[in-house]
């Protein structure tokens, strides 16, 4: 079973947003939580904590019309190649 590392920070930074999900020097999600924003993270947390349901059907309507393009891609390549 893989572990699945998520490594978190905390700065204290104006320029900054609240939170940035980005990746670390291995290419692994990490966390920056800006306590700068803490008022802001503190109002909305529960709105934040139940947005990760949301996030993970966004973000596999964007790969699945990556991959459905890919594959189309791919069939007209073939269907191309055919033609030859």
């Amino acid at each position: 079973m893989q572990n699945n590392v998520i490594e978190f920070r905390i700065v204290d930074d104006r320029e900054l947003p609240p939170i940035v999900i980005s990746m670390d020097e291995e290419d692994r999600p990490k966390v920056v939580l800006n306590s700068y924003y803490r008022i802001w993270m503190s109002l909305h947390r529960k709105t934040i904590g139940g947005c990760a349901e949301e996030l993970f059907g966004k973000i596999n309507m964007l790969l699945d019309g990556f991959l459905g393009e890919q594959r189309y891609f791919e069939l007209t390549d073939e269907s191309d190649n055919d033609e030859v």
